[in-house]
């Protein structure tokens, strides 16, 4: 770690984790979080507003952990960076303006960071710099998506996405129907475990000979485990839970590792990055590692901590843009849930301030004067 390397603080709150983190260059100084998930459990999914009440509590103390975690005053760093989408509209917002806070109050330049974008990037604080292009597979909670990135900070390519449920959404509604609480992705990677995967023949979706090749559908296998759920109850049978998590998550996790193994073959790429919150589920790493070895494919996967939503995954993509020297957002800088991947950063206008020279810019949308000297010492 260089002295001379950026030090950049990240804001992540796209959903239901307030995260922040902090590193210089590719090197993590400090990972706060808070979540809000407990409060969400009962209504079986995340609630939107709860989750935007949540980043405003948890905000100003999850910050401050951070910056004594790392030994660091706020005015050491050298950049912002903040979620700027994709996301929940409410919970980006408050991220955001946070982050515009901050960066006003310390005369520090700000960088509104794409959500996709972090979760590929956030890989560079345990294995070191991305390789030039990257193939990265991001699953989680609201995307499943295979993506080419020649440059994480300019250039990243669709190759294909879900056309419905997304991975982790699947996994938490199977859970539902199962009695199994929220989130489901754990609980099931947990009982699958002593399951059978074999046991239950579940469809794959999207992988016949004319289908998208790197597309991904997850909302029929979802319908036929259901179903399949139901007949056994309606029958009067027991449902054999651990061996319907085993073969529900073995579809899953076969299509996924398939595709992406597809795809790198196909670009030829000699590596495959997964992130994104279902990469934490272990049967996924290992299908990904036998199928990767097999086909002379180096396989990336952060550790658990780091593929869940957190602060450390976006600070990594602003210390990229401050290393590539990348424009600044403006201080009109807005939160734009549907925002697309192959937007990296969110750079402001060449004239820094009017906020006129891209299209996700709001121009309603300004920092009130405020005390910079009262903000933050």
């Amino acid at each position: 770690m260089a002295a001379d390397e950026p030090l950049v603080l990240g804001i992540e709150t796209s959903c239901d984790e307030t995260g922040v983190g902090i590193v210089r260059g590719t090197t993590l100084l400090a990972d706060a979080v808070a979540s809000s998930v407990d409060a969400h459990a009962r209504f079986g999914g995340v609630v939107p507003e709860i989750a935007s009440r949540a980043h405003l509590e948890a905000m100003v103390p999850t910050i401050e952990r951070a910056l004594k975690e790392a030994g660091i005053s706020a005015r050491d760093l050298d950049g912002i960076a903040v979620t700027s989408g994709p996301g929940l509209a409410g919970a980006l917002l408050v991220g955001v303006s946070a982050a515009k806070a901050y960066a006003y109050a310390l005369n520090k330049p700000l960088y509104g960071v794409n959500h996709l974008a972090s979760h590929i990037c956030v890989d560079q604080l345990e294995h070191g710099p991305l390789p030039e292009p990257t193939m990265a597979l991001l699953v989680s909670g609201g995307h499943s998506s295979l993506l080419l990135a020649p440059d994480i900070t300019a250039d990243v390519r669709p190759l294909g996405a879900t056309i419905d449920d997304a991975a982790g959404e699947a996994f938490d509604k199977i859970a539902r129907v199962l009695n199994l609480g929220f989130p489901g992705g754990p609980v099931i990677d947990r009982l699958a475990k002593e399951g059978d995967p074999k046991s239950i023949a579940f469809p794959r979706g999207l992988t016949g000979p004319r289908d998208a090749p790197y597309d991904f559908s997850f909302s029929g296998l979802k319908t036929s485990v259901a179903r399949w759920i139901e007949a056994k109850r309606a029958a009067g049978e027991e449902v054999p839970v651990r061996d319907v998590a085993a073969s529900f998550q073995e579809a899953v996790v076969d299509v996924l590792t398939r595709k992406a193994v597809r795809a790198c073959k196909d670009e030829g790429v000699d590596h495959l990055m997964i992130g994104g919150g279902v990469a934490a589920n272990s049967r996924l790493r290992a299908l990904a590692q036998e199928r990767c070895e097999r086909a002379g494919i180096r396989l990336r996967v952060p550790r658990p901590g780091l593929c869940t939503d957190n602060g450390a995954m976006v600070a990594a993509l602003g210390a990229e843009m401050v290393a590539r020297n990348r424009r600044p957002s403006d201080l009109s800088l807005s939160a734009d849930s549907s925002l697309p991947v192959t937007e990296p950063h969110v750079p402001g206008a060449e004239d820094h301030g009017h906020g006129h020279g891209h299209s996700h810019v709001r121009d309603h949308d300004h920092v009130h004067e405020i005390s910079k000297d009262n903000l933050y010492s």
